[in-house]
């Protein structure tokens, strides 16, 4: 059982269901890949909803977690060792599960290393490249003038894409069976349409890419993850 008053995020947070997984997080492209990794491993845990208000990330209790103030952050009471843990960034977390639940990390060695260097794409190119682009786009940055910094996430995105437009042709997944790299890519790809720049990168040339995705928005661990923990 977890002792509640080891995590401080627990006075702002507090669980119904200590023995369960607490998972800190908000409904966006990294947020939701924690939730979509434990509806598909099925361990079970509970989610609060911490929006991005400096009230939220920047409270003390949810720093005693996440020193970085970025969702998700997660603790499990049956951590390593029968000891709680707590995590944060997102591809730390889905290492973590994936570990924990003997899922989504390949069969083999050589799978888990495969799986691990698009985990990587992901997390060193594809987020900050398309969150830039967000930002240039959608954002404060789509008010300077100079055309050349929308220019160079636009194009980085791009070839982004073409590079998982080639990876994926004549295979379902990124990484051959679906795995925690999927459900780390797949997120931000969905999240390009809220960034309003799907004309822009013309994102309906790449086949490959938008057959994924619609693949990976029709499973029901998927659905329900991007909902949750629900906003209020």
């Amino acid at each position: 059982m977890l002792d509640t008053t080891s995590f401080p995020i627990m006075a702002k947070w507090p669980p119904q269901f200590p023995d369960r997984i607490q998972l800190y997080s908000y409904a966006t492209p990294n947020g939701v890949k924690a939730s979509i990794m434990l509806e598909e491993t099925g361990l079970p845990y509970e989610a609060h909803l911490v929006t991005l208000a400096d009230a939220d990330v920047k409270s003390p209790e949810f720093l005693s977690l996440n020193p970085n103030n970025k969702i998700p952050a997660l603790i499990d009471p049956n951590g390593p060792d029968g000891a709680p843990l707590g995590l944060f960034e997102s591809g730390a977390i889905l290492l973590y599960l994936a570990e924990k639940s003997d899922m989504l990390l390949g069969q083999t060695k050589a799978d888990k290393h495969r799986v691990t260097q698009w985990l990587m794409f992901q997390m060193g190119g594809l987020g900050p490249m398309f969150g830039q682009l967000g930002y240039f786009q959608k954002f404060a940055g789509s008010e300077i003038e100079d055309p050349r910094p929308r220019e160079r996430y636009v194009n980085e995105a791009k070839r982004l894409l073409n590079v998982l437009d080639t990876q994926l042709d004549g295979q379902d997944w990124i990484a051959g069976d679906y795995s925690i790299a999927d459900i780390a890519i797949a997120p931000w790809l969905n999240g390009l349409d809220f960034y309003g720049v799907k004309e822009v990168i013309g994102w309906d040339g790449y086949t490959n890419v938008t057959a994924y995705l619609d693949r990976f928005l029709e499973r029901p661990a998927v659905q329900k993850g991007l909902t949750t923990p629900p906003r209020d």
